[in-house]
């Protein structure tokens, strides 16, 4: 069985929507990833630190979901990262209310010996030094390195980051960052100098508009499911990263014509994990239910015309 090695937080969110608002509930990247990974067929680990206050119960649910957790370092007597946001009535732009980065402002990732070869690497949204820390400790090259990132990391750690992105296969941004990133409008032109830059692949996450897939000349566009409610967009693009990874970890198939099948079953998952706060719609999750839903994504893309 193949192994996805996953880097990214395990934390605590708070979170206010216009539909209601949380107490310290789970989340993180890391998190996000692993549950959405885990519906695949393959072997997985976390790469992540807590502090000793988060509850063994949450450490239980990704051993449920045979997700790896040596990697997660638990620091005695630390408190594990915590981010507090409120989202505007569109859900899609929020503000941040506070960010406690505990324990992860002094994180040193330490991967699995048994995933120091893994088949594919995705590294989540953390600092680039972090990021660019696993894959030295990699002994095999993978056959896939996929990176995320925000605007955050081009604003204060350029460098680091464009010097990661050289060592990485794919990266998945959204709209308004890859236009940051590349200083063009066009998501086309954005694209084409993101690959200049070292990625074969940029994905771009256009959320409720779908996404887009880019190799050289190649384009592909998978589109969101239309929902009755969007209760919670945290985590989507997490969620999408783990189905992505988690398809093409499973089918052993890194070609562009196989992505487009990864990015349907990320965009899928996806589509479940804004139903509730925070990860709660993606741990009650059944698996009847992401095939169910695929065959309407299938139903929704599919046609014929006469050329």
């Amino acid at each position: 069985m193949n192994k996805l090695l996953i880097v990214g937080t395990v934390a605590f969110d708070a979170i206010e929507t216009p539909f209601g608002k949380t107490d310290k509930i789970l989340g993180g990247a890391g998190t996000y990833i692993g549950l959405s990974a885990a519906f695949f067929k393959l072997q997985s680990a976390i790469v992540s630190v807590v502090g000793d206050d988060f509850p063994q119960e949450y450490l239980d649910l990704l051993t449920q979901r045979n997700i790896d957790i040596s990697g997660i370092e638990v620091v005695k007597g630390g408190k594990t990262f915590f981010w507090s946001g409120r989202y505007h009535n569109d859900l899609n732009s929020r503000d941040t209310l506070e960010t406690q980065l505990n324990v992860l402002a002094d994180f040193q990732p330490k991967v699995p010996q048994d995933y120091k070869n893994a088949d594919v690497v995705m590294l989540g949204n953390l600092h680039p030094l972090v990021q660019s820390g696993v894959l030295d400790q990699l002994e095999a090259s993978p056959k896939l390195v996929v990176l995320d990132t925000m605007n955050f990391w081009m604003d204060c750690a350029l460098p680091e980051l464009l010097a990661v992105m050289k060592r990485v296969d794919v990266i998945t941004i959204n709209d308004e960052e890859a236009r940051q990133l590349s200083g063009e409008y066009s998501l086309v032109k954005a694209a084409a100098k993101i690959q200049e830059m070292g990625p074969q692949y940029v994905v771009i996450k256009k959320g409720e508009h779908g996404a887009l897939l880019f190799h050289g000349k190649e384009v592909f566009f998978a589109p969101a499911l239309p929902l009755e409610e969007v209760f919670d967009p945290t985590g989507a693009g997490d969620t999408f990263a783990g189905g992505f990874t988690g398809f093409i970890t499973q089918s052993e198939n890194v070609s562009f014509e196989n992505m487009k099948n990864a990015i349907i079953h990320g965009s899928n998952l996806a589509s479940f994990c804004v139903e509730k706060f925070g990860t709660e719609r993606m741990i009650g999750l059944d698996k009847n239910e992401v095939v169910s839903r695929l065959k309407q994504f299938k139903s929704l893309t599919q046609f014929d015309i006469e050329l």
